[in-house]
């Protein structure tokens, strides 16, 4: 087990070392991030997408990267946007073509993609075909695109045009007026069979009315706000009582001290990080950085604490015997892993099967605390009802169990509730930011229950693990057990000299002369 630990460890770091990088927002940026993509008859490059709250300003069209219409509006910009092709591409542009070197930005809502590409002209190609062309439905060597009605300038498309011999091309400087509420996605295209190879430079721009933060994620800003002052006002209440009662603590109240302090701190590095997300669209590497390490020793901390209460350590057991090494490495393992996943699902530089198998380990470890938790409380249950002593402690336990078990049903509830969300994320984006706060909440019920339990206090023996106690009451419990026996054997005894007596009368009733 101990092996299979250290495996995923090195396994882990490997993959950390490689997934610092800038921080940003809503600020895309696509120097070194590949070339083009074939799909069908066009190659393409994946923009962003993100939900934008529709424009307070109505009557404003397409503005330039300097205007000042763009403020109090929503809007997407393009910010040097540049693209290159190789020298044998810029040697074979015919020019006696009209869309020859031609690289279009496609913007569209969610709900538009349809009108992208030949499927609203029942055709599984993405360019126009000289079939379409000559039937006047699209132009041909540019992507067909089907106007919506209700609203004819959606879906856009913003041409630049490669010249004969240029290697570069620069995309005009344009911003893009977001007047609805959606879901919207920009896609780089040609249909240039000869700009394969070709790469892209620069960023897009995409801010809210509100700020720089995604749409999707910008009411978790309030969130985090609200758990941070949950967290200061537990801080105020359980550090002073720990102080108090410093003399009399046992070891679980350090480690709920640490809990408390790395969710502050996290919840404090996650609210800085969002505000600066929110007014400049980037955030300080380091921000990001410290908001994903402490949230990944906030994880490890809490399950070690679920560990360490359900192996009734202080409580029931003085040490930890054997195990303490374990929790150690599969503490250090949650980290590493929720360390990695983190960095990767914020900043993404990470390969398709490094993501999986990332998921795949925290799963796994997921699986395997609950069951070394439950499988521990089990054992200490059963060895708190040999004591009856100890009504006390096995009456904490219990509650402790029960809400142990009432949050992993609502854990798993919760799973399926995600992966219906994420996959109708077209449909419930603007409710996307639920899915982490349910995790917070939780986290925050059970440690304020924690404390309930087992608050520091004058007098802990109620829950405190002495060994003097525990022996005597065993020895209580032999020769309560051994009178009992006695009293048991006496009592039996005159109720059968009684009974004896009894019948013995009876008979003797039955014998009067006139009785019968």
């Amino acid at each position: 087990m101990t092996n299979l630990f250290l495996g995923f460890l090195v396994i882990s770091f490997c993959l950390l070392g490689n997934l610092i990088h800038a921080a940003d927002g809503s600020i895309h940026d696509y120097n070194n991030s590949g070339g083009f993509t074939k799909i069908a008859n066009a190659r393409y490059f994946v923009g962003g997408s993100e939900g934008i709250y529709g424009s307070e300003f109505l009557d404003v069209h397409h503005a330039s990267s300097d205007t000042p219409l763009l403020k109090g509006n929503s809007f997407i910009r393009f910010d040097d946007i540049t693209f290159v092709r190789t020298k044998e591409s810029a040697s074979k542009q015919n020019s006696t073509l009209a869309a020859a070197g031609l690289v279009e930005a496609i913007l569209f809502e969610v709900k538009q993609r349809d009108r992208v590409g030949g499927s609203f002209f029942k055709s599984e190609d993405m360019c126009c075909t000289p079939k379409l062309a000559d039937a006047g439905s699209c132009n041909l060597g540019e992507v067909m695109i089907s106007a919506d009605p209700n609203d004819p300038e959606w879906p856009k498309r913003i041409p630049t045009f490669f010249k004969r011999g240029e290697e570069e091309v620069k995309m005009s400087p344009e911003a893009v007026i977001i007047k609805k509420t959606g879901l919207y996605t920009v896609y780089f295209m040609t249909c240039d069979p000869e700009l394969d190879g070709a790469t892209i430079r620069g960023r897009t721009v995409w801010k809210n009315r509100g700020g720089y933060l995604q749409g999707e994620k910008a009411p978790l800003k309030k969130f985090y706000a609200s758990m941070l002052l949950a967290y200061v006002v537990l801080g105020l209440v359980w550090f002073p009582q720990v102080a108090q009662y410093w003399k009399d603590g046992i070891q679980l109240h350090s480690h709920i001290n640490f809990v408390i302090a790395f969710t502050m701190g996290e919840l404090a590095f996650l609210y800085l990080d969002f505000v600066y997300l929110d007014s400049a669209g980037t955030s300080p590497m380091e921000v990001t950085v410290w908001a994903i390490t402490l949230s990944s020793m906030r994880k490890a901390l809490s399950r070690l604490l679920l560990l360490v209460i359900s192996s009734g350590f202080g409580i029931v057991r003085p040490t930890l015997g054997g195990i303490t090494l374990k929790m150690l490495l599969i503490g250090v393992l949650c980290f590493v892993i929720s360390e990695s996943l983190g960095l990767a699902m914020q900043f993404g530089n990470i390969s398709e099967n490094g993501m999986n198998y990332l998921m795949l380990s925290w799963a796994i470890l997921e699986t395997c605390f609950i069951q070394w938790i439950f499988r521990s409380l089990s054992k200490t249950l059963k060895k708190l009802k040999l004591n009856k002593r100890n009504i006390t402690k096995l009456q904490l336990y219990k509650m402790f169990a029960t809400v142990l078990v009432i949050m992993v049903v609502l854990s798993f509830a919760w799973i399926y509730v995600e992966v219906y969300l994420y996959s109708s994320l077209s449909q419930f984006w603007k409710v996307k930011w639920i899915v982490p706060t349910l995790w917070y909440i939780l986290s925050y019920a059970m440690l304020v229950l924690i404390c309930l339990f087992w608050p520091p206090s004058e007098k802990p023996m109620r829950y405190l693990y002495v060994a003097d106690m525990e022996e005597e009451t065993e020895e209580e419990d032999d020769l309560s057990t051994a009178e009992t026996g006695m009293n048991a054997t006496k009592a039996e005894y005159e109720r059968s000299e009684r009974k004896t007596l009894l019948e013995a009368f009876i008979l003797l009733l039955g014998n009067i002369p006139g009785e019968k």
